[in-house]
């Protein structure tokens, strides 16, 4: 046997070829652009994974909280008190503050019209049950828009990587598997990482919005009733 025929014989094997998908690689391997695109996907996806965890634990401080007070509202008379302490510190204290503020200033005069007093009243806190929602969902908005963008994002890396591969073909003359492939797996890394900030994006987003929705509808609850409370009050003046 010659040296030739050995030296064939041996090339597969000292060709080392990679059994499984190495995401790592594809990035370091890839054009500077689809580079870019995933790095600003993960980046997005981070920020994402930060949003879901501390959105979570606030929604669930900010309802204990809030149902605390509410048990605790209608059952105490020392009303300021309850505002000064710990249970002040709570979406449904804001709303309840709001309320009894606006229904000292109305009541200063002599003279008292019960119903413009119930009105403002409302108004009241109608707004800060609204303010209370906005304050939670800030960061929501960032979420519908890493869902609704980060695919398109993604989709340009996959479509810069074909276009690049496209490129090899027609400076090696050479339109193998071997030339085309790697600019398609770096391409569709691109849309991979897109999908994968995308959809956890989209699945909080309607979550967490369903949350604030229920949330601000319990303080709107809360607050009617107080606006009842305090309308039986302004009866007997």
């Amino acid at each position: 046997m010659s040296v030739f025929t050995l030296l064939a014989a041996a090339a597969p094997l000292a060709t080392e070829v990679p059994d499984r998908l190495d995401p790592v690689r594809l990035f370091l391997d890839a054009d500077i652009v689809v580079q870019l695109v995933i790095a600003g996907l993960v980046a997005a996806s981070i920020w994402v994974w930060t949003i879901i965890v501390s959105f979570s634990m606030r929604i669930a401080k900010a309802r204990s909280r809030s149902d605390e007070f509410e048990r605790e509202f209608f059952r105490r008379d020392d009303v300021e008190g309850l505002l000064g302490g710990r249970g002040g510190d709570s979406a449904a204290a804001r709303v309840a503050a709001a309320g009894l503020g606006e229904l000292k200033r109305s009541t200063k005069s002599k003279t008292i019209d019960a119903e413009a007093t119930r009105e403002r009243i409302a108004l009241a806190m109608s707004g800060q049950v609204a303010s209370e929602a906005d304050s939670l969902a800030e960061r929501l908005n960032f979420l519908a828009t890493t869902g609704s963008v980060a695919p398109f994002v993604g989709l340009f890396g996959t479509v810069w990587g074909i276009m690049n591969s496209f490129f090899q073909i027609g400076e090696q003359q050479n339109s193998s598997l071997a030339v085309v492939a790697p600019g398609i797996s770096e391409a569709l890394f691109a849309t991979a990482i897109g999908l994968f900030a995308a959809i956890p994006a989209v699945i909080a987003y309607n979550r967490f919005s369903h949350r604030v929705n229920s949330l601000e509808a319990r303080l709107q609850r809360f607050a009617d009733r107080l606006n009842a409370e305090l309308s039986r009050g302004l009866d007997n003046r």
